[in-house]
């Protein structure tokens, strides 16, 4: 059996860029539709927006930066649920 040799670097621009460049498209044509329809109020798109800008941050980071703009910074427990299920961003 011949010795294994470790893979060779990857060119993580060649595997991942077409995948970025979809979700940027979507998530531009997903603005758009949001604006006809007048909804750019809306505290999650508000959230997306601060998201967004997080991307142009120039550190490791930005998953977690993104991730930690959508969370609910409290710390103490509410009393009871208003609502079942998650929106996908903190109210504020």
């Amino acid at each position: 059996m011949p010795d294994w040799t470790p893979p060779q670097s990857v060119n993580l621009v060649d595997l991942g860029f077409m995948d970025a460049r979809s979700k940027l498209i979507d998530l531009a044509a997903f603005l758009d539709r949001v604006q006809r329809a007048d909804q750019t109020t809306d505290f999650r798109v508000q959230a997306l927006k601060n998201a967004i800008a997080l991307l142009s941050l120039d550190e490791p980071k930005r998953a977690q930066e993104v991730l930690l703009s959508f969370s609910d910074p409290s710390t103490e427990p509410i009393a009871k649920a208003t609502m079942q299920g998650a929106i996908g961003a903190h109210r504020g």
